[in-house]
């Protein structure tokens, strides 16, 4: 993706998804089903494969490499064809298993980038080589993390191969620079951010790896970090009602960035003009403190408010919605606050384009 993103747990949807996750560039997405995995394109909607459950299983977890053939997940409920503390990477060019791994517990997340394989479980964090040769780098041990909370910088010419990944403090964050790891027992030290008072709910990082954002479970504000002054840059207020967030992510040129709750709707702020976000009208009230000085969105749509959804940056200034329900939502959004609706599907009753995979 543009940006990496994880957060709380979307749980299920009625109509069989048990996850969904945009790949690095935001141009596609996975979605994981108690009948299998399929795979679409977003501009335009198209569904690009389509794995039944006689191939994978239920599918609780999967991350894309970029628009690669490689796919690695594991499996989840009521079908598991496969243990739930393993991942394995499926080549769609061969339609076979190239890799697998087994772990000591249930597997929370998964992230790529071309040469690095990141697993997180409930306490430890697995970073291998990938996918030549496919070795464990190191193990890191983490705060208890239900969510799987961990991120990867996805673009190769970053100046930092960033993992960020919750911190042994409540609310906190590690910063690691995964470059040379192969050649040390670990490339520099983490830096530690105390980001939050609370849990963390919600990560995401962009593309160069430069920035971080982090969200908590009482999901009212965003923080987002410079990872090279390890300062906070902006903060960012999703509301004044604590919510769940399932989803942030920034965009292709980090400047914009979105987010996704319970409350079933869209925010979208400016990072790179952070005058163009609201303010408070109370924000000359200087003894209200914080709350009035917090920036809101500049922007902002509706999805269903029961149904999760994760949500990413389209082309020519949109965002993308995707909701554990199978609809699909495109907004197009303007520097003066206004978003107007581009499209509206239901990407489960999309057929593919290629071979059905049975």
């Amino acid at each position: 993706m543009a940006s990496s993103n994880s957060g709380s747990s979307l749980g299920k949807g009625g109509k069989g998804i048990l996850d969904l996750r945009f790949n690095q560039d935001q141009g596609c997405f996975v979605c994981c089903m108690e009948d299998g995995l399929r795979v679409y394109n977003v501009e335009p909607l198209v569904e690009k494969a389509h794995y039944g459950i006689n191939v994978v299983g239920s599918v609780g977890h999967c991350d894309m490499l970029q628009r690669t053939n490689l796919l690695a997940f594991c499996s989840g409920s009521p079908r598991p064809k496969y243990a739930n503390n393993t991942v394995l990477v499926y080549d769609d060019n061969t339609k076979k298993f190239v890799l697998e791994f087994t772990f000591p517990a249930p597997i929370k997340a998964i992230r790529l980038r071309r040469d690095k394989l990141v697993v997180a479980l409930q306490r430890q964090i697995h970073v291998f080589s990938f996918p030549e040769p496919a070795q464990r780098l190191m193990t890191l041990e983490t705060r208890d993390n239900p969510f799987g909370l961990c991120e990867l910088a996805a673009l190769m010419t970053a100046e930092k191969q960033l993992l960020v990944i919750p911190g042994h403090k409540l609310g906190s964050i590690q910063l690691l620079d995964l470059a040379g790891v192969e050649r040390q027992a670990c490339s520099s030290a983490p830096v530690t951010i105390n980001a939050h008072q609370g849990e963390l709910a919600c990560l995401a990082v962009n593309t160069q790896g430069s920035m971080v954002a982090t969200a908590s479970n009482k999901g009212t504000l965003i923080r987002v970090w410079d990872v090279a002054k390890k300062s906070q840059l902006v903060e960012l207020r999703r509301g004044s009602d604590p919510a769940m967030l399932y989803c942030i992510n920034f965009s292709p040129d980090s400047e914009y960035l979105c987010c996704s709750s319970d409350k079933g709707t869209i925010h979208i702020f400016a990072l790179k003009n952070t005058n163009l976000n609201r303010r408070s009208s109370f924000s000359n009230l200087t003894f209200l403190g914080n709350y009035v000085e917090s920036q809101w969105a500049l922007a902002n749509f509706t999805v269903p408010p029961e149904c999760a959804c994760v949500c990413a940056f389209g082309s020519r200034s949109t965002v993308i919605a995707i909701c554990l329900d199978g609809t699909f939502h495109k907004y197009s959004f303007t520097n003066e606050g206004s978003c107007h609706r581009q499209a509206f599907d239901i990407f489960l009753d999309i057929c593919e384009d290629e071979d059905y995979l049975s």
